[in-house]
C-alpha cells in the first residue's frame, strides 16, 4: 500500500468518529421530521402514517448508534436497509434518475449507503462509548 501522507493515519479514529457525527446529524433530522409530524410526512413519501412512525423512529435511533458508537454496526446495517428502500423508491416507484429532476436524486442516498458501508466495515473507529468489539 502506498501511503503519501502516513501521520496522517493516527487520525483514522478521528476521522471515522467525523463519519459517524456526519451520518448521524443527517439521520436524526430526516428522523425528527417523520416523527414531528407524520400524517403529514406519509403522504410526502407515499406511505402510511405507521410505516412513517416506524421509518422515523428507525432512523433516530440508528443516528444515535452510530453518533455514540453505541451497536455502531447494527445501526449501520439498519441505516444501510433504509438506504436500500429509499433507492428502490426513487428508481422504481417515483421513477427518479441518478441526479435528480422532480427530487434530489437517488445518488444522496447511495452516499449515505457507502458512508454506512464503510462504518460497518470498520466497526467506526475506536472513539465511542462501547469498548472495541462490542459494537
Amino acid at each position: 500500500m502506498s501511503v503519501t501522507f502516513p501521520a496522517l493515519l493516527h487520525f483514522s479514529d478521528v476521522g471515522l468518529l467525523l463519519l459517524r457525527l456526519m451520518v448521524a446529524v443527517v439521520f436524526l433530522d430526516s428522523g425528527w421530521n417523520h416523527l414531528k409530524n407524520p400524517a403529514e410526512r406519509s403522504k410526502s413519501i407515499g406511505a402510511s402514517t405507521g410505516f412513517t412512525v416506524f421509518l422515523g423512529t428507525a432512523e433516530v435511533l440508528g443516528s444515535m448508534g452510530v453518533a455514540f458508537g453505541v451497536l455502531t454496526q447494527l445501526a449501520a446495517i439498519g441505516l444501510i436497509l433504509l438506504m436500500l428502500g429509499a433507492i428502490q423508491k426513487k428508481i422504481f416507484v417515483w421513477k427518479i434518475g441518478f441526479w435528480g429532476g422532480r427530487a434530489y436524486g437517488w445518488h444522496y442516498d447511495l452516499m449515505l449507503l457507502v458512508m454506512n458501508l464503510v462504518i460497518l466495515v470498520t466497526g467506526g473507529g475506536r472513539l465511542s462509548l462501547m469498548p472495541a468489539g462490542s459494537g
